[in-house]
């Protein structure tokens, strides 16, 4: 009796025994199944080629193709650049020069800024001084020859250092505009756009970084030794006071008045272009809105602030702890015409028209500066007008009138700067998206 009733007591332990050994495999294999289905789904998504052939036995064939082709659809890619394996696109350059064998060794600091300056032969001296001062502050700097010589430079040991355009009688904004794209300087914080009539003896390229950078200038200037300088502007003279200043004050004469209430150019929000420094992002908005057909630029200093990414009465200054000397040399289209025989030209030409009832225009033509028109620095009225740019027509004339290249280029730049506020008007007018930041209510 002893025995069976032990032999019972041993088989219902074993029942009991196996029953719970059944109880405990049966949620363990469950998880199992379920980390091996969410895991094949992953693992499908990523290599959906090696798992096409097995999809259908999950019924997952519609669900992934769509979840990766919307992946792919929603990335951001360069124009052009969709033939091509995301990893190989290089979406940017710079201007650093490479040997033709080798690789240049690791340059500890990179060189962040860019001196480009459009140059000629003549003022070779000051070019020189320039270029110098900046190289050994660890710039890149580019040469633009508007006279297409470049040989003439190689007694300077820099020479060989620096990237030479040439292309005959081409403003300084016509070689930006194609040499200097946003992403090819996109490497670069700051590009200097200069001229070549400046004196650098009191200015430090590297102090003067220190300063728009802390003082979070975008557009900037260095300003000018008013007693040295030709001075087109009261805001570029230097100030004392202190590094930086943003305004100007003026009550009294013609012109706009400027105060401290004042929230546009001329006042405030302003710098002259020939000696402008641009930040990476300001320079990227500039360059859309230099004009390919106006070489000159006039009329883009009164637009620049629109670039200031910002508030342009803070982000664009001048600076008056480095400044320059601006010279105000005849250079782009100067010749050697004596100015005696020419003035001596221009009388006999007067004379010879007095009674063609000519004599007015070719005064202003010849002998006066042409007015700018009404004032650009608040927001205008803006009409419907289909109307075609402003054109300059003459009568003709009984005798072909003198060439002199530097009236043709100043006359020149003046229509330039009244095409490009027509364009600026049709702009604004055609753009319904578009509001003004600075529009005064």
């Amino acid at each position: 009796m002893e025995m069976k009733l032990h032999n019972w007591v041993l088989q219902l332990a074993d029942s009991n025994s196996r029953r719970s050994c059944a109880c405990g495999i049966f949620p363990t294999s469950l998880v199992l199944c379920i980390m091996f289905f969410m895991g094949s789904v992953l693992i499908a998504q990523d290599y959906p080629e090696v798992f096409s052939h097995r999809l259908p036995k999950w019924g997952m064939n519609t669900c992934m193709p769509n979840s990766v082709s919307n992946k792919c659809e929603n990335r951001c890619r360069a124009h052009g650049s969709e033939a091509l394996p995301e990893g190989i696109v290089v979406t940017s350059s710079d201007l650093n020069m490479r040997p033709l064998w080798g690789f240049p060794e690791k340059i500890k600091d990179l060189k962040r800024s860019l001196l480009t300056v459009a140059v000629g032969v003549k003022q070779k001296d000051l070019v020189n001084k320039m270029v110098e001062k900046f190289l050994s502050n660890g710039f890149i700097v580019m040469l633009f020859h508007y006279d297409g010589v470049v040989d003439e430079w190689k007694d300077f040991a820099w020479c060989d250092q620096v990237i030479h355009v040439a292309a005959i009688n081409q403003t300084k904004w016509w070689f930006a505009k194609r040499f200097l794209h946003p992403d090819i300087v996109a490497e670069y914080d700051y590009i200097f756009i200069w001229d070549e009539d400046l004196g650098v003896e009191d200015f430090n390229p590297q102090r003067y970084l220190e300063t728009v950078k802390r003082e979070g200038l975008e557009i900037s200037q260095p300003a000018l030794d008013s007693s040295k300088s030709e001075v087109h502007h009261k805001i570029t003279v230097r100030g004392r006071r202190s590094d930086v200043h943003r305004r100007i004050f003026k009550f009294s004469g013609t012109g706009e008045k400027c105060d401290e209430n004042s929230t546009a150019p001329p006042c405030t929000g302003w710098i002259e272009v020939m000696a402008p420094v641009f930040t990476r992002e300001a320079w990227r908005c500039v360059w859309y809105m230099i004009q390919n057909d106006l070489i000159h630029a006039w009329g883009l200093d009164m637009r620049i602030g629109y670039c200031a990414q910002g508030d342009r009465t803070k982000n664009v200054g001048v600076v008056d702890s480095d400044y320059v000397v601006h010279l105000g040399l005849p250079t782009l289209g100067a010749n050697e015409t004596d100015k005696d025989q020419l003035a001596q030209h221009n009388a006999d030409l007067l004379f010879a028209t007095r009674n063609s009832g000519l004599s007015c225009i070719l005064n202003d033509m010849f002998f006066s500066t042409p007015p700018m028109g009404d004032n650009d620095s608040e927001p205008e009225k803006l009409t419907t007008t289909t109307e075609e740019p402003p054109i300059l027509k003459l009568a003709p004339s009984p005798m072909p009138p003198p060439i002199n290249p530097r009236i043709e280029v100043r006359r020149q730049s003046y229509i330039e700067a009244k095409i490009f506020k027509w364009r600026w008007r049709n702009a604004v007018q055609s753009d319904k998206c578009w509001k003004d930041p600075f529009k005064q209510l």
